[in-house]
């Protein structure tokens, strides 16, 4: 089966109809969502907490979150503050927009210890960004992603924005829950640059803003030296067609 990809514009309503061209378990996936009967969504801002950590000998930190989205076009302004101890040490930045990213990682929101940019750091935000459409997953219509069926429970999904794709598989169960996105994506691990296997589970679903979403899940980095589990998060809050900041 070729790849398929639609084309759902700002305002328009989605229907049943508009689903049937897609792969079965993408069908499901936004059926359960509650995506049918919904507007297109143009902006969102999600907040989300848990505990996050840099590496499997590293302590873990408390973490939460601020997010925007845009969609058309594509691009997000991510805030997070890091806290040991209930003391904040690290406050956190990342920005994807035209097509690149940057990530700013300041201690004690003073001094500069993380500042990433360039190809392989664009990629990744790509692939973040591609996951996070889980918390609108009205975007999953949009005309820079493409869908090709894997099987009755696995898809795979592209997203090409400024001329640079991405891909993933995502895997749904029977009643339509995405229940992982894996990827081969680009990381940093101690300096040193390179694509490994990517998976974020999903653990439970609730209602926010209208529709059923990943509301616990974990993001997993499957490494020759074992799995290592670097995010758990719990969302809290979400929002739609809202007003974002400038980035």
């Amino acid at each position: 089966m070729s790849p398929t990809s639609l084309h759902i514009h700002p305002g328009e309503t989605v229907t049943s109809e508009m689903l049937e061209p897609l792969p079965p378990p993408i069908r499901r996936y936004l059926s359960f969502s509650g995506v049918v009967g919904k507007p297109w969504i143009s902006t969102a801002r999600v907040c989300y907490s848990g505990k996050f950590r840099t590496g499997a000998d590293k302590p873990w930190m408390g973490i939460s979150a601020r997010q925007y989205y845009t969609t058309q076009p594509a691009g997000f302004s991510w805030n997070a503050r890091f806290k040991m101890a209930g003391l904040p040490i690290l406050f956190g930045q990342d920005t994807y927009k035209n097509g690149h990213s940057r990530m700013l990682g300041k201690l004690l929101g003073l001094f500069k210890v993380v500042d990433g940019s360039g190809r392989e750091v664009d990629l990744g935000t790509m692939m973040r960004y591609l996951q996070e459409m889980t918390w609108f997953p009205v975007s999953y219509l949009d005309e820079r992603i493409t869908w090709q069926a894997v099987d009755d429970h696995c898809a795979e999904v592209t997203f090409t924005d400024y001329g640079t794709s991405v891909s993933a598989r995502v895997y749904v169960d029977d009643g339509g829950r995405m229940l992982s996105f894996i990827a081969q994506r680009w990381g940093d691990f101690n300096g040193n640059p390179s694509i490994q296997t990517w998976a974020t589970p999903f653990c439970s679903y609730a209602q926010f803003a209208g529709l059923t979403l990943p509301a616990v899940g974990r993001g997993v980095w499957h490494l020759s030296s074992g799995d290592l589990t670097y995010i758990d998060v719990n969302l809290t809050e979400v929002e739609y067609n809202c007003a974002v900041p400038n980035f």
